[in-house]
């Protein structure tokens, strides 16, 4: 019998095969570590007792979501985690470099065909080098510092399909906000997603980042590309036999299959306070905005900027609208000034943060108050996500959300 490509991930990995509801132990890879729970898996593997952490080298500690600190107890994470660092050799550590999501296979920490977990449910992210990566607890992180394992359910994976071409204004954030107004929150539970299509196979590997990021918007435990020359130039290596076999067999058994007409999507924005409440942007236009949001894991790469910064290009922010920019990382900060897109942002009005989760999780930089409403590139928009219970998110595009902040309010960018 075919297989999935997860199923061929964890079969490889585990030496035998496996089918869906399978529980086997398995070998990590990599895993990643970030400061918000940094304290709670050095305090639970200092409980279990581990004289050493396995192989310091497949570890990667990420100081992004606290960085600039913006609360008191914020150093403290900062002191835990570089001093559990020096004590057990850790050498991959990235202090404000970004966020974890973008580094972690920008750096090259990630290949295809790796089973990766990290301490943040956006570990999803990593499948868009077909790799089977998702999020854990520092429960589980701890002990996979200890031992190098850990067990996994061989999750059954729905199949999606995206045939044609994306329409101008359409990028693939609406493309994964209309299979999560599909799917519904719950949707998939537990399950993998497999991309496959032509449409799929034109994305970029920054564009099929944003989709697996936002897996688990619908409950995924991964999500998963088939690993091409796209993701070969982009991981730096030549791909071998086995990860160029990561390709869902014509007779694997998929829990079902949803399929798309890549020319009938439209922009669609997700609307306070669920992520799968996905309407049309056509039918949310003219609602006023307080700010723009553009950046984090989902949205703050490369081509998110230059997205953002075409459409502002000549043009400037609303009045009393403010527009935050973030890039993903240090390489993506530099990459945007570069090629002009920093330039174009910031004559247009807006503002330039270091890179780093920020406002995505109601950190430094931007957070609002009761009444306000925001247009955001992230991947939540959950009460209080953004500062009060009052606060009303809006998630969508870069290039709607570079619309929004020059009209004032909602809109679609022009195509």
């Amino acid at each position: 019998m075919g297989q999935t490509i997860i199923e061929k991930i964890i079969s490889h990995n585990v030496g035998r095969p496996v089918k869906p509801g399978d529980i086997v132990t398995a070998n990590v890879d990599r895993v990643m570590l970030d400061d918000i729970m940094i304290p709670f898996i050095v305090d639970k593997f200092k409980e279990m007792g581990f004289p050493k952490v396995w192989d310091p080298d497949k570890v990667v500690l990420i100081y992004d979501h606290l960085v600039p600190a913006s609360q008191q107890d914020d150093t403290r994470h900062f002191k835990i985690g570089d001093a559990f660092v020096e004590e057990y050799g850790i050498r991959n550590i990235h202090r404000s470099d970004g966020i974890c999501h973008q580094l972690m296979t920008e750096a090259g920490y990630v290949k295809p065909g790796d089973v990766v977990f990290g301490t943040d449910s956006h570990t999803t992210t990593y499948g868009c080098v077909g790799a089977f990566s998702t999020g854990i607890g520092y429960t589980e992180m701890a002990a996979i510092l200890g031992t190098g394992t850990l067990w996994v359910k061989v999750p059954e994976t729905i199949k999606v399909v995206i045939e044609g071409n994306l329409p101008d204004g359409v990028m693939s954030k609406d493309m994964i906000l209309r299979l999560i107004g599909d799917l519904g929150a719950d949707g998939a539970t537990y399950r993998a997603l497999e991309f496959t299509g032509s449409a799929v196979e034109q994305m970029t590997v920054a564009s099929r980042m944003t989709m697996a990021n936002m897996a688990i918007e619908a409950g995924a435990k991964c999500a998963v590309f088939t690993p091409d020359e796209k993701t070969a130039e982009y991981c730096g290596i030549e791909l071998d036999e086995f990860q160029k076999s990561l390709v869902g067999d014509k007779d694997a058994v998929y829990l079902k299959t949803m399929t798309y007409r890549a020319e009938e999507l439209v922009p669609v924005m997700a609307c306070p306070s669920q992520v799968d409440k996905i309407r049309n942007v056509s039918d949310l236009a003219g609602t006023k905005i307080d700010q723009v949001f553009i950046g984090s894991c989902t949205n703050g790469r490369l081509e998110d900027l230059q997205a953002a910064a075409k459409v502002l290009e000549g043009k400037k922010v609303a009045p009393f609208v403010k527009l935050i920019v973030t890039p993903a990382s240090r390489k993506v900060y530099e990459d945007a000034i570069a090629c002009g897109a920093i330039r174009t942002l910031v004559e247009a009005g807006a503002i330039v943060t270091h890179p780093g989760c920020g406002l995505c999780c109601g950190r430094t930089g931007g957070i609002l108050s009761d009444g306000e409403r925001v247009v955001a590139t992230n991947n939540r928009n959950f009460l209080g996500r953004m500062g009060t219970s009052r606060v009303e998110i809006y998630l969508a595009s870069p290039a709607t959300a570079a619309a929004c902040a020059i009209a004032g309010e909602i809109v679609a960018a022009k195509r």
